[in-house]
């Protein structure tokens, strides 16, 4: 019996199993999610690391596609709304998962002004732009992945060039977007562009999530924390009105832990949250934007960021689109944390700039952090 235990224990040293993850199935796999109309085929990358996280990404949009998350007893959950075939995202997909841009967010009156020329963008919001127009925008076009494997991670990087003049914008814009899954049950989400022209950039992810799985019911108790005492007030059509206002005394305020229902009914414009946060972060380093807890499951969800801003959006006008497993989601069934610069700041000069020039590079990162408690 000693010799089979002492065999046993060389054979767990050589093979690398054991009862706990070892890591031995990280790495990244690829097949086919679909075509477009065209015939262009569209792949699925699945990033998995050491300790069993999954995420799944496409070419189409890089839209992320599925995340997947141990709750406090070590069961995997996906907290990630989406879709589970290429048509849905084709033909009714309310941004789940996109990588948004040229400009992430709305801009009044789809115009702005640069060196003194106005550049007219595509109106898809009444007389507004939003999230960087119609058939061009970086959610409906298809990137080029290519996936990566080191000791401490995983990932795919997607390139895209969007031609000089796309939904408006000025200047051929070279665009690379990284998910990275790390051993440390990290996400990274990194935006690189450079342009040939001036232009102006706002990236950022568009991801619902609920931490208690996707489709399971709303996130109203989900515990919120964002790390902003200033948000930035806008209109009935929320654009920003140019002021920047304190949280305190509102339900705008999580400076201290809060479920997201506490207060949203008192939010009769917007029928939720959809503002735009100032985080405390002057220099674009990657500090703290928000830490969420889901008290069924356990799971915390800790965001951190080198853009200046945050929108807080809570999925207030969906209504039972069907999702992955054939599950519905409906009215607040997600909640979106949206890094990047402000709304309209084109058209706000005392806002964090978003103007990028030949000699300079874009250069943003998103961390989602997932623990338990």
């Amino acid at each position: 019996m000693a010799n089979y235990r002492i065999y046993f224990c060389i054979l767990l040293m050589v093979t690398g199993w054991s009862s706990v993850s070892s890591g031995a199935g990280a790495g990244v796999t690829q097949e086919s999610f679909g075509r477009m109309p065209d015939g262009t085929e569209v792949n699925v990358y699945e990033l998995t690391n050491a300790k069993g996280l999954r995420a799944k990404v496409i070419d189409y949009g890089a839209i992320l596609v599925s995340l997947e998350v141990p709750d406090r007893a070590g069961k995997l959950g996906d907290i990630a709304l989406g879709f589970d075939d290429m048509d849905s995202y084709l033909k009714r997909n309310p941004m789940f998962g996109a990588t948004v841009g040229r400009y992430a967010n709305r801009i009044e009156g789809a115009r702005f002004m640069l060196d003194g020329v106005e550049h007219k963008l595509t109106a898809n919001s009444g007389k507004n732009h939003i999230h960087g127009g119609r058939s061009k925008r970086f959610d409906k076009v298809v990137w080029r992945g290519r996936s990566f494997k080191n000791n401490e991670e995983t990932g795919v990087r997607f390139t895209y060039l969007s031609a000089d003049g796309d939904e408006g914008f000025p200047g051929n814009l070279n665009c690379t977007v990284t998910y990275t899954l790390t051993n440390r049950n990290e996400l990274k989400i990194s935006y690189q562009a450079a342009t040939d022209k001036p232009t102006i950039v706002n990236l950022t992810n568009h991801s619902y999530f609920n931490l208690a799985g996707a489709g399971s019911r709303d996130v109203l108790d989900h515990e919120m924390t964002i790390n902003a005492d200033f948000y930035t007030p806008g209109d009935e059509a929320l654009i920003p009105t140019g002021e920047i206002q304190s949280v305190k005394g509102t339900a705008l305020d999580f400076t201290e832990p809060e479920t997201i229902g506490a207060r949203i009914e008192e939010l009769t414009q917007t029928r939720g949250y959809d503002h735009n946060y100032v985080l405390k972060n002057s220099d674009g380093s990657l500090v703290l934007a928000a830490r969420v807890y889901e008290p069924t499951s356990g799971r915390v969800m800790t965001v951190r960021t080198t853009e200046p801003g945050m929108q807080f959006y809570t999925a207030n006008g969906m209504r039972a689109i069907m999702g992955k497993g054939s599950k519905l989601y409906d009215r607040h069934y997600g909640f979106c944390l949206e890094t990047q610069h402000f709304p309209d700041s084109p058209n706000k000069p005392h806002f964090p700039s978003t103007r990028l020039r030949p000699s300079q590079e874009y250069s943003t990162m998103t961390v989602f952090i997932f623990s338990t408690r």
